[in-house]
């Protein structure tokens, strides 16, 4: 027996025959694994672990249960040769696919390869548990050869400009934006989601690894603390100005939603796409010390809920119906300005998105203010459709503008999930 099909422990044992019961699970008419966590247990001295799934009809770390961490990664392609491109997609497949399994990148590959071979798996992962890692990944408009930042004159290096989705182009500067291009855009971004930090870490570091002479890391982010739930059973959680986040969010079991505001359908675009989705990242900073000083009732009225209970103004509890036409005197009881309200799909034509965001802190600024905020995530099936004019509206009008700056941008295509044999981005490539 080779010492991979060793690693093929119990848990990855259970993984495997769990992958059939999920399929008619959470996701419903949507199908697929990608909303499933498979319990099994981990390698010696490890604990009890839960893996997801890496192949089903759409990718996992979408509605998969949101993890704890995120560590995510923007790549620009440095190459002009498809076919190098194309082969290090299908050695990220490979190693993705090992990772999520809570495996090396390859068999042996931290310590298997000889004293005078530089390994090829970075080993800080070993002896950790799989931690609930997923790895989405999605494509950039320049790598069409548009936009790039706003840079036109980008090249179609690997014919691709006619595969392009008209969905995915850059998105426009919005009102109060103030966005670093080096830590924006990217050809091709993956999220790396775990309940390990240093599982999340671990999978881009080996990615970045292996994707050198072919691909360069354009910008990176660490995120703690999910801000977004997309089960009906996680609690939901709070961001760093202390207010609960993303109450209202699609959930897994929501497969109706999911179908019309997430997944594409046939016909949206080019037949790569379908079943896949379109993810909007941005940095938004936030001026903690200007809302530490705010008192609570200017805290609320911004928000448009309860600080403590996470309840509609004029409401007792977190998932009470919010009553907008509720007045104290001739003042609406949720202000009209307040960031609940602009965002609620009430106001903005029946449009959702599935948020998938965490928090970040990075030091200082070197004034003495925390550098901290949300990575905002999120996933819908048109972002010119549907996040364009939802964030106009909110860059316009709300209230929390006064403590908030969009600092990054980026959106990316992310295809379907894999089949058998398949390997990310081969029907792009191969099309």
């Amino acid at each position: 027996m080779s010492s991979d099909s060793r690693s093929y422990s119990r848990r990855v044992v259970l993984g495997a025959t769990g992958a059939g019961l999920a399929a008619g699970g959470a996701l419903g008419a949507a199908g697929g694994f990608a909303g499933a966590r498979i319990t099994g247990s981990g390698g010696a001295g490890e604990s009890d672990d839960q893996v997801v799934p890496f192949r089903g009809a759409h990718q996992a770390g979408i509605t998969t249960p949101a993890q704890d961490r995120l560590h995510f990664a923007a790549f620009d392609v440095i190459t002009d040769d498809k076919r190098e491109l194309a082969a290090l997609l299908q050695k990220w497949t490979a190693a993705a696919e090992r990772m999520t399994r809570g495996l090396e990148t390859e068999d042996g590959g931290a310590t298997g390869r000889g004293e005078y071979f530089p390994p090829s798996d970075t080993g800080e992962a070993l002896d950790l548990a799989a931690g609930a890692l997923t790895l989405t990944i999605g494509f950039g408009p320049s790598l069409f050869g548009a936009g790039a930042g706003g840079d036109e004159k980008r090249r179609d290096r690997f014919d691709l400009a006619r595969l392009r989705p008209a969905a995915l182009e850059d998105l426009p500067t919005f009102a109060g934006d103030d966005i670093d291009p080096a830590r924006s855009y990217g050809d091709i971004a993956i999220q790396a989601c775990a309940d390990d930090p240093q599982v999340a870490v671990h999978a881009i570091r080996n990615l970045a690894r292996m994707g050198f002479g072919v691909v360069a890391v354009r910008y990176s982010q660490l995120g703690f603390g999910r801000t977004a739930s997309t089960t009906s059973a996680q609690r939901t959680p709070r961001n760093m100005f202390g207010f609960k986040d993303g109450t209202a969010n699609i959930k897994a079991g929501d497969a109706g939603v999911l179908d019309s505001q997430v997944w594409t359908q046939p016909g949206d675009g080019p037949a790569w796409m379908d079943g896949g989705t379109y993810m909007v990242a941005r940095r938004i900073r936030m001026d903690i010390e200007a809302w530490d000083r705010a008192n609570l009732t200017e805290q609320e009225r911004v928000i448009g809920r309860d600080k403590r209970e996470g309840a509609p103004l004029g409401q007792a509890f977190e998932f009470d119906e919010p009553d907008f036409t509720m007045t104290t005197g001739r003042q609406p009881v949720i202000p009209e300005d307040s960031h609940f309200r602009l965002a609620h799909p009430e106001f903005n034509a029946g449009t959702q998105i599935l948020r998938r965001g965490y928090n970040f802190t990075d030091g200082s600024d070197g004034f003495g203010h925390l550098d901290a905020g949300l990575f905002f995530i999120c996933f819908q099936r048109d972002p010119v459709a549907q996040f364009v004019p939802l964030q106009r509206q909110l860059s316009r009008s709300d209230a929390l503008n006064e403590y908030i700056t969009h600092t990054s941008t980026g959106v990316y295509a992310c295809p379907p999930g894999l089949g058998a044999g398949q390997w990310w981005g081969q029907q792009l490539l191969e099309g």
